[in-house]
């Protein structure tokens, strides 16, 4: 299973998000030392009912905490928009 693939797979268990990208940009940082390897840099768009009310620095490092052993081994950059479902319906800007 893909490094991506697991990223889904704890926050859909962590979190059920309404909504959940993960992309892999580890090509767009090629030659730089933390993308050894690839699968070390990656975007991470999540909406889900538990950051409602949090601000955006809480709802990073619940996300944060759920990929905690992941960050340590492995994941070199995590690009993350973390939002509310009402974020998205009233087009706030995610945090």
């Amino acid at each position: 299973m893909s490094r991506a693939e697991q990223i889904r797979r704890r926050l859909e268990e962590r979190f059920g998000p309404a909504r959940l990208e993960v992309v892999d940009e580890s090509q767009k940082h090629a030659g730089h030392a933390g993308a050894a390897g690839g699968e070390s840099h990656f975007r991470v768009r999540i909406v889900a009912d538990e950051f409602r009310g949090l601000a955006p620095l809480a709802r990073h490092r619940l996300v944060y905490a759920a990929l905690d052993d992941m960050l340590k081994d492995g994941i070199h950059a995590l690009a993350l928009d973390a939002a509310p479902p009402a974020d998205l319906e009233t087009g706030v800007p995610k945090g």
